[in-house]
């Protein structure tokens, strides 16, 4: 996945919105990030987090636990093979719905 052209849009929980994380997810997608304290603020209640809050999270969820993860390092592993698995098609399809 080409991260110089992605945007990365927050949920609005307080807990992810910490200047740490921000500072982490700027450092990555630039002045890309849509976030409560974001270079580009999200907006309340937006229609566009609802697909990814209902589908995309547990469906990633469901893949990373199905092999029981023992360690840490299994558990990072099928995380971040489950996120690059998602393709751009598979999140339109999720918007459409």
């Amino acid at each position: 996945m080409d991260l110089d052209s992605m945007w990365f849009q927050q949920d609005g929980a307080t807990s992810h919105t910490a200047h740490v994380t921000i500072d982490l997810l700027k450092n990555k997608f630039d002045e890309r990030v849509i976030s409560r304290n974001g270079p580009v603020h999200c907006p309340s209640r937006s229609c566009d987090l609802t697909p990814l809050d209902f589908f995309i999270w547990g469906y990633i969820k469901s893949l990373v636990y199905a092999n029981k993860p023992t360690t840490l390092q299994e558990l990072k592993a099928n995380i971040e093979r489950e996120i690059a698995a998602v393709s751009a098609e598979m999140c339109g399809r999720v918007m459409e719905n």
